[in-house]
């Protein structure tokens, strides 16, 4: 296939890691044998890089070279196989970070350091990709995606997301798995400022997203009434379910003091009508926070 290339494309070149240099202007491919081949982009029409993405991998330099493992991973989700069965349930964890914070190489050496088996990590680009963590019968508890992001900050100061999915047993629709857990890691960022968000997080992210603007609208007005545009005081109350109607906790996050806080949950319920203590009417009020966050 090499010779067949490099007879039809003039400055198909296989990439040296080694080469001092990195030629520019290179669409780079990786093939079956897990080699990185490289042709100018003055060279590819359009269609002749659809013919190539075909049967080779469309490839970016920033990013660390594929395991054989990660390979096996990317075919699997790509054919989703039926009849293999995994020996332990696995779960794709979303990440991201700017770019520029931080080399690949030196995130995915970082993200090792906190599993004892060698971890898969599938590149979506340079700053944002899946980790694909295996459920280990020994591990006493789940990793903490939390800490890793702590640490990554603390030590790297690189402001890292994670979307953790559920664990999976199975690779039968894989590739739809992966196409969805995409897709909710995108949303769910764009409506919180967590660095971590679990795939139960995103149940009313989804929710308010697949809700008409209209809707949005309504519900916004009809629970928040007269503190929609007050940012400071949805602040408070946002702050008050996500510590878990905890007046304490809230208190100390916010650094106000604890009959302030109860002086506004009391006002909130006395204008709305609604009691944020109360689990069901609380979850109604945080559907309407996010709405109001995304009305158009």
């Amino acid at each position: 296939m090499q010779r067949m290339l490099k007879n039809v494309f003039s400055t198909f070149l296989i990439y040296d890691k080694n080469s001092p240099t990195v030629p520019d202007a290179y669409q780079w491919f990786l093939t079956n044998t897990n080699e990185i081949i490289g042709i100018h982009k003055n060279e590819l029409s359009k269609k002749d890089t659809a013919i190539l993405s075909a049967f080779l991998t469309p490839y970016n330099l920033n990013i660390p070279k594929p395991t054989k493992q990660e390979l096996l991973w990317k075919e699997r989700i790509q054919t989703s196989p039926e009849s293999d069965i995994p020996d332990q349930g696995f779960r794709f964890i979303y990440f991201s970070y700017k770019k520029n914070q931080i080399e690949a190489d030196i995130f995915k050496a970082t993200i090792q350091e906190f599993f004892s088996w060698s971890v898969s990590i599938l590149w979506e680009n340079e700053n944002e990709g899946i980790i694909i963590e295996q459920q280990e019968d020994h591990l006493e508890e789940n990793i903490s995606y939390a800490q890793i992001s702590d640490t990554l900050m603390s030590d790297l100061f690189v402001n890292t997301k994670f979307f953790v999915g559920p664990f999976l047993y199975q690779f039968t629709g894989l590739r739809q798995h992966h196409a969805s857990l995409l897709q909710s890691a995108q949303t769910a960022f764009t409506y919180t400022d967590k660095s971590v968000v679990t795939y139960v997080d995103a149940i009313p992210l989804d929710l308010v997203k697949n809700t008409t603007p209209y809707h949005r609208e309504k519900i916004s007005s009809l629970i928040l009434q007269e503190f929609k545009n007050d940012e400071d005081f949805l602040q408070t109350i946002r702050t008050f379910i996500q510590c878990n109607l905890n007046i304490s906790v809230t208190a100390k996050k916010l650094y106000m003091h604890r009959n302030s806080l109860q002086y506004r949950i009391d006002k909130f319920h006395e204008k709305t009508g609604i009691d944020l203590k109360a689990f069901d009417q609380a979850v109604a009020v945080y559907l309407a926070l996010l709405s109001n966050m995304h009305i158009s």
